[in-house]
C-alpha cells in the first residue's frame, strides 16, 4: 500500500523556509528589489542603475539629483510600499546613492 502525504504545497514550503531563514530572506530581498519597477514604474527605472539590499536597507543609485531628492522626501511610504508588495517587512530603510 502507498503512503499519501497530506501536506499541502504551501506547508512544505513553510516548514522548509523556517528550518532555512537565509534563503527566505534572500527570496524576500530580491522580491523587494523587483518590487521597485513595480511599485514605481518605467519612468523611475529609467533613471536606476542599481538596486541591493544589505542589513534590512534598499540601496538604489540613480542617475538624476533631482529624483533622488523628490524619492528622500517619500522614503517612509516608499518603505511600506515596497514590504506590502513583498508580502513581509523585508527593509527597514532606503538610501538613495
Amino acid at each position: 500500500m502507498q503512503r499519501r502525504n497530506t501536506q499541502s504545497l504551501g506547508e512544505v514550503l513553510r516548514d522548509f523556509f523556517e528550518d532555512h531563514t537565509e534563503l527566505y530572506e534572500k527570496m524576500m530581498e530580491i522580491r523587494v528589489q523587483r518590487a521597485w519597477g513595480e511599485v514605481l514604474g518605467a519612468t523611475i527605472m529609467q533613471y536606476t542603475r542599481n538596486i541591493y539590499v544589505r542589513d534590512r536597507v534598499l540601496h538604489v543609485s540613480l542617475t538624476s539629483s533631482v529624483l533622488r531628492s523628490e524619492l528622500t522626501l517619500c522614503r517612509e511610504r516608499l518603505v511600506k510600499s515596497l514590504n506590502d508588495y513583498a508580502g513581509a517587512s523585508v527593509i527597514a530603510n532606503i538610501v538613495f546613492h
